[in-house]
């Protein structure tokens, strides 16, 4: 029976889209590359940083990714961080889940230091064991990593704990640690993403997931099964 719940928090708990794609651009300004429109950015809201500074840059190396991050943190620590939005349904969705006696908490790759004042700002610090996020080092931004530091840390058993998000790596890399999964379609990864990653659960909204979890009966949405082959936990 399920009774840990980990959420993500970009694109599952909050839109960030004008603060991370704004940084993006302004990092790749400030080293001389014309940064593509923000639609162009999506992809990168949920993956690490890095990986797609590396893709973007099409570099490995570390220094010049060190300073992309750098320009990157500089003005999402000022400004960026505040260039979100909570979805409404959120709130109540985990005051419900809450209620309903699930323990909860973030799993997310951005740097907890950052993962902390964003809830704060939205008061959603309450509705939180703990809040788990990656290091300002790179330590924990692998998502398959920072969830078993959680099952670890937590002393969690993963059969008893689902872990909530919108991209596929939340799917694969939660598998690969044995916990349940549930994808949220209101984020940003598609449909197809979602699908390709097979997750055990799918939920259209919050208000979705928060009735599944207090009536624990099967969601009313299921996922084709199709993928064959699993991506690295990036």
């Amino acid at each position: 029976m399920l009774s840990n719940i980990l959420f993500d928090l970009d694109g599952t708990l909050t839109d960030p889209k004008d603060g991370i794609t704004r940084c993006i651009q302004f990092s790749l300004d400030q080293l001389g590359v014309t940064p593509p429109r923000a639609d162009q950015l999506t992809w990168c809201i949920g993956p690490p940083l890095r990986g797609s500074f590396s893709r973007l840059l099409n570099t490995s190396d570390d220094a010049l990714l060190d300073q992309a991050l750098s320009y990157y943190r500089k003005r999402f620590s000022e400004t960026g961080i505040y260039e979100n939005a909570i979805y409404p349904e959120i709130p109540p969705a985990l005051r419900r889940i809450r209620t309903a006696g699930f323990r909860v908490f973030l799993a997310t790759s951005k740097p907890s230091v950052f993962a902390r004042q964003i809830l704060d700002h939205f008061d959603l610090t309450q509705f939180f064991q703990a809040i788990h996020g990656s290091e300002l080092d790179g330590r924990l931004s692998d998502k398959g990593e920072l969830l078993a530091h959680i099952l670890d840390a937590e002393n969690l058993k993963p059969k008893a704990t689902l872990i909530v998000g919108d991209r596929s790596q939340d799917i694969i890399c939660g598998k690969k640690n044995g916990i349940v999964t549930a994808a949220v379609t209101y984020g940003y990864g598609s449909r197809e993403e979602i699908a390709a990653s097979k997750p055990d659960y799918v939920f259209e909204s919050p208000s979705d997931l928060a009735a599944f979890l207090e009536s624990n009966t099967a969601p009313t949405k299921s996922v084709h099964r199709t993928r064959q082959n699993s991506p690295p936990c990036r």
